[in-house]
């Protein structure tokens, strides 16, 4: 069954999809990480405006909490990572973020150009997360990645502009860190992909063990179609290890395995930023992917499939 945009935008704020398999007519979402980390400066307004214009159809956000308890934009710990500033978000007031460059080290994408780093002169500040949902508008769904240690205060301030902006259902939330599964869990109206933990343990059981625990209940799930993983086997007289740097877990079998009990379990393929990539993971039967250039995904494209 194919699925208009609109009508999988809103499947993915539900959390509730149609069977997808590996034969789908439809299209896997085009999910802007962290609004197009390789089209404009992370997480700002301006990589927003550019994701939606290259029609993106869901954005993936990192969150932080200034000084001052307010949510805003930004993924790494340092400031010094992306900025013209130094020290922790945590560190600064939100107005005080705001006078910050989170453009200060984006490259420019032509070696050749004499301005190496053209925002220095453009400068984009580090938004607050309300800015960005106000930009927004509800037009696409979007995804939170919380990029703290678990902290309660930082769902508790998200949750606080939810409710004012009436958009829980407009946004999932994500984290590497599975202990803010309890915390976003004392806020029902939060939607919230499965633990990384949990996924991650039942990709591992199909590939290394051929045995399937699929998720219980309607869920969207994310993990990398390639990610580098160390295997250690303990013997009686120390240890061996091995390292597979491109580890692919997401295959028929496992895909097979989530969608079991539920078809409504959402599957997100992240690190998907090749046509052949992209190709790959709408044949897996996934729901969206997560991409770095939504410019360069715009220009994707699918034969028609019989199902």
């Amino acid at each position: 069954m194919k699925l208009h945009t609109h009508l999988l935008a809103a499947a993915l704020a539900a959390a509730v999809l149609p069977a997808a398999t590996a034969c789908a007519s439809s299209r896997p979402l085009i999910v802007a990480h962290r609004a197009g980390t390789a089209d404009y400066p992370e997480n700002t307004l301006l990589a927003i405006r550019g994701a939606l214009a290259n029609r993106a159809q869901a954005l993936w956000l990192s969150v932080q909490l200034s000084a001052d308890g307010v949510p805003v934009l930004y993924r790494p710990q340092d400031l010094a990572t992306l900025t013209d500033a130094r020290g922790l978000v945590s560190q600064y007031t939100a107005a005080q973020l705001a006078g910050f460059n989170a453009g200060y080290l984006f490259p420019n994408p032509d070696p050749a150009a004499p301005n190496p780093y053209p925002y220095r002169d453009r400068p984009q500040p580090l938004p607050s997360l309300d800015s960005a949902l106000q930009l927004i508008a509800g037009r696409v769904p979007v995804m939170l990645d919380l990029k703290t240690a678990p902290d309660q205060r930082l769902v508790d301030a998200v949750a606080v502009l939810l409710e004012r902006r009436q958009a829980w259902n407009n946004v999932q939330f994500y984290s590497t860190e599975s202990g803010f599964d309890p915390m976003l869990a004392r806020h029902p109206k939060a939607r919230r992909f499965e633990t990384r933990d949990a996924t991650r343990g039942r990709l591992l059981q199909v590939a290394l063990e051929q045995r399937c625990e699929p998720p219980a209940a309607p869920v969207w799930t994310a993990f990398e179609l390639r990610r580098r993983l160390e295997v250690e086997e303990t013997f009686t007289l120390g240890v061996g290890a091995t390292t597979i740097p491109a580890a692919t877990l997401w295959t028929p079998q496992s895909v097979a395995c989530f969608r079991e009990r539920s078809a409504a379990v959402g599957i997100l393929v992240i690190g998907v930023n090749s046509s052949d990539d992209y190709r790959r993971a709408a044949m897996l039967g996934a729901d969206a992917v997560l991409v770095d250039s939504p410019a360069a995904a715009r220009r994707w494209s699918l034969p028609a499939r019989r199902p």
